[in-house]
């Protein structure tokens, strides 16, 4: 029995080498499988033992990744160089989004903890050796604007500039709050296009435009908010607060139909 269990471990250790070797770093346990002609029982055990190598790792049930020596102190691939191809096989839409894809733009203040992803249904976390991915839910995933970057395993798809800019402020609480939010917001107006943020704000909905109308004034870039301005006009029917779930005390902002009941300050 240890014999056959060897040479089903050294068959595994072959098989992901020579898929490392075509430049394809990921696999599901049924290719596996399928591949070394073995039972399930076998094909798990193998595999098994490969992880405990730190050879491969399964961020998702059946779905594994192999580790090249430069991650094998991570315990994994970084979180963008997997989940194109984990979404993929799963058959979701995605993008990566926030301050992760702030980051893609050169507008990661502070380097982010986590991969944020964009999805249209609540998943939960990965936590793939010292690699962590957040899911969060977006609505009308499929409308929002997104482009492709380069990681050494591929392409992984973001938010573009001014999509990732509705994002954080429609997703605040999850960018570290609006002072956060600001932040950033001042690296990455100047890649903001003004002529692409309103049908950038059409995927969104219509408070987002008015709180980064507003934010984008405070940080001082006002052709990117200046795009936003004659969206807010023709769609924002109600004043909305700049915070939202807490009181609606504070001045009136009329030309973002705002109440601004908290006071913003970017660390600039």
């Amino acid at each position: 029995m240890r014999v056959k269990s060897e040479a089903h471990h050294a068959r595994a250790k072959d098989y992901i080498a020579a898929l490392a070797a075509r430049g394809r770093h990921q696999f599901t346990s049924e290719e596996a499988r399928a591949a070394l002609g073995v039972s399930a029982d076998a094909v798990k055990l193998a595999l098994n033992r490969l992880s405990k190598q730190k050879l491969i790792a399964s961020p998702a049930r059946g779905f594994y990744i192999i580790i090249p020596p430069e991650y094998r102190e991570l315990g994994s691939l970084p979180g963008d160089q997997f989940v194109p191809a984990l979404m993929k096989k799963l058959g979701l839409p995605y993008y990566v989004g926030l301050l992760s894809a702030a980051q893609y733009h050169g507008a990661a203040h502070h380097r982010p903890q986590q991969l944020q992803v964009m999805v249209e249904k609540s998943r939960r976390p990965i936590i793939c050796g010292k690699v962590h991915v957040a899911f969060l839910a977006r609505k009308r995933i499929r409308e929002v604007p997104v482009q492709p970057f380069n990681t050494p395993r591929g392409e992984v798809l973001a938010s573009t500039p001014e999509a990732t800019a509705l994002d954080l402020v429609g997703y605040a609480h999850k960018a570290g709050g609006l002072d956060q939010v600001a932040t950033v917001l001042a690296e990455l107006a100047e890649k903001i296009d003004p002529e692409k943020m309103a049908a950038a704000a059409a995927s969104a909905p219509v408070p987002w435009a008015q709180r980064l109308g507003y934010l984008l004034e405070q940080v001082d870039a006002p052709a990117a908010a200046a795009s936003l301005e004659a969206y807010v006009a023709a769609h924002a029917k109600l004043i909305t607060p700049l915070v939202p779930g807490i009181e609606r005390k504070g001045e009136q902002n009329s030309r973002w139909k705002l109440y601004v009941n908290a006071k913003v300050e970017a660390e600039l």
